[in-house]
């Protein structure tokens, strides 16, 4: 009994020794053996911890500096290997465009690196802590190849989609969709730098001529979307009781085919016009003929003035067989009529 008592202690004191072995890549030997830079990155740093802060909290913090010093690296990395980012298509907007483009990818290289694996080591002994992060560059290049073809897909989907609502006249909606888009392009151009940055480029993996020529589209889809003015339509038309969007329908066509385009936010709009139209029955009719006026208020706000810059009240006569003909009349009538008024403003 008693050389079993003395068996069981050992086997639980070595157990313990085996706990507190030091791992190899505390030391720079152990580091450098067990994880060369040819094949991996790697990030290491050891502390105490703080006053009031528990050992796992302090693990914790010292695992994120490590896996920083990762993130870091690999920024230094893709900044000395890759070449310019300039666009190569010449818009309008090129340089507010270009602007945005380089925070996107500035905020894509800030992102967490992903495969990064993590190891802590607490020495009760020196009471010290290590912390230690590394990642495979060729798990890492694995990763960014494949992420390369599916942002592309994504970012294609998105410029289709665009084109389609161009072609309706949704221009606001077909702009987001743009925009969307070139944060898309700033995470392809990361991967791609990246890649060069771990000598596993290749005209393949990268999709190089397949990037720029889709974000190119992009910009110069943006570029010719700004082009078109956006307005934001508030109309009120009552006739005789009834509501109605008779005018609102024709004013809306006709400033469509003079270059504008409509939008459901007031935030994104060049101009804001409102409309309160009211029909009106005149009191001399002749025979079976009924005659209407169609009142309008306009008014046409300008957003980047942030003033209104035209008001008045325009009416329009309309005649029919019945009351509610001859106010339709009036209301069709009228858009042309708006319409006039309010094109000088909109052509400035």
């Amino acid at each position: 009994m008693k050389k079993l008592f003395i068996l069981l202690v050992c086997s639980t004191a070595s157990l313990a020794l085996i706990g507190q072995v030091t791992p190899r890549w505390v030391n720079d030997y152990g580091r450098e053996t067990m994880y060369p830079a040819k094949e991996y990155i790697i990030g290491f740093t050891q502390g105490n911890m703080r006053q009031g802060e528990t050992l796992e909290n302090a693990k914790k913090r010292l695992i994120k500096d490590a896996q920083g010093q990762i993130a870091e690296g690999i920024r230094v990395q893709v900044e000395s290997k890759t070449t310019s980012r300039d666009i190569s298509t010449r818009v309008n907007q090129t340089e507010q465009l270009n602007s945005s483009f380089d925070a996107s990818v500035k905020t894509a290289s800030n992102a967490e690196v992903v495969g990064i694996k993590t190891e802590s080591y607490y020495d009760k002994d020196e009471d010290v802590i290590y912390a230690f992060a590394y990642a495979n560059k060729y798990e890492l290049a694995g990763y960014y190849k494949a992420n390369i073809g599916m942002l592309l897909q994504q970012a294609e989907g998105s410029l289709t989609t665009a084109e389609q609502l161009e072609q309706s006249g949704e221009k606001s909606k077909a702009r987001k969709q743009c925009e969307d888009a070139m944060p898309i392009f700033a995470k392809v151009r990361y991967a791609q730098d990246l890649l060069t940055a771990l000598d596993a480029a290749d005209s393949e993996s990268l999709q190089q001529a397949k990037s720029e020529g889709l974000r190119n589209e992009a910009t110069q889809m943006m570029a010719r979307l700004a082009q078109g003015l956006y307005v934001y339509l508030e109309s009120s038309e009552n006739l005789f009781g009834k509501k109605v969007n008779i005018l609102d329908n024709k004013l809306k066509a006709i400033l469509a085919k003079n270059g504008c385009s409509f939008t459901n936010d007031a935030a994104q709009a060049d101009l804001k016009l409102t409309l309160s139209t009211t029909t009106r029955e005149i009191s001399n009719n002749a025979g079976s003929m009924v005659f209407c006026y169609a009142d309008t208020q306009v008014d046409v706000y300008d957003n980047h003035k942030g003033k209104s810059v035209y008001n008045d009240e325009i009416s329009q006569k309309g005649g029919g067989v019945s009351q509610e003909r001859a106010g339709r009349k009036a209301l069709e009538d009228a858009a042309p009529k708006l319409a006039e008024k309010i094109m000088p403003w909109i052509k400035n």
